[in-house]
């Protein structure tokens, strides 16, 4: 059955003076070490040290404030992705306010991954507010990618954001070849999981199985949104009898309107590896 995380079930953690660490995902949450995800609270001029297993690889996604990481030269926003290589260890200044943080890592990232050595040795990271906004082939919701081998430098790992407007739902699937995660970022949505509803908020987690019936909708009057991570990236996506194969259709520009960082042409969900 799926894991559903609550954020007013966040059990915060003191580790140091003004950091306190969440354990979200682990094995004794979701039975195995797929993915160990953490959620990090660092008071403005606090820092946090970040230290990778000898065969993690990871990601860190900036939830609110700025900071600074060694090793990348210029101040972190929201508007960040970081990859993290095989065991990094860094530090993260929080810089004016207080920083919250989602910090992932996959232990033993060969055996998703069988050319990680291939990904680069330094922090790299990417804007997604340049990234090419993608629409639904049959609805309004859209989807920015986070995390592609093009973007990450490796297949361990698939990021993405999608946005449902009001009233927008997903068409039935499930998953077979990966686990995936879907965290909450703004608004509220109905999960419906092997025709079970549940209802999440912002900062609520959804971790899915292999073959875990899903779908969502939002039923809201506000638009809502959550990134989703799988773990590995490639995997097969198959639609449920009468659904619509969830394709997406290149706009042309980015969340701000602009001539994208790059283009990514019409695709089917699950058929995206090489992006």
């Amino acid at each position: 059955m799926p894991v559903i995380v609550r954020k007013k079930d966040y059990k915060l953690i003191k580790v140091s003076a003004g950091c306190e660490v969440a354990h979200l995902l682990n094995p004794e949450v979701i039975g195995n070490d797929q993915i160990i995800l953490d959620y990090i609270k660092i008071a403005s001029g606090s820092e946090y040290d970040i230290k990778l297993d000898s065969g993690a690889v990871g990601w860190i996604q900036l939830l609110a404030g700025t900071g600074i990481l060694d090793g990348v030269s210029h101040p972190l926003n929201s508007n960040l992705i970081l990859y993290l290589p095989r065991g990094l260890h860094t530090r993260y200044i929080s810089e004016q306010s207080t920083s919250e943080l989602l910090i992932a890592q996959i232990p033993n990232a060969d055996r998703f991954d069988s050319e990680i050595e291939n990904m680069p040795k330094q922090v790299c990271h990417t804007d997604w507010t340049r990234e090419p906004i993608l629409e639904s082939e049959h609805d309004a919701r859209k989807r920015i990618y986070l995390a592609t081998p093009t973007l990450a430098g490796t297949n361990a790992f698939k990021g993405e954001m999608i946005t449902y407007p009001p009233g927008t739902a997903a068409p039935e699937h499930h998953h077979v070849g990966a686990e995936h995660f879907q965290y909450v970022i703004s608004g509220n949505l109905t999960a419906s999981l092997n025709e079970e509803r549940q209802e999440l908020k912002t900062g609520d987690i959804l971790y899915n199985y292999e073959r875990e019936l899903h779908t969502f909708i939002n039923e809201s009057n506000a638009e809502a949104k959550f990134v989703e991570f799988f773990v590995p990236g490639p995997c097969e996506t198959v639609w449920s009898p009468g659904a619509n194969v969830c394709a997406w259709l290149p706009t042309g520009i980015d969340s701000e309107g602009r001539k994208p960082a790059r283009d990514i042409a019409y695709h089917v969900h699950g058929q995206d590896d090489g992006l």
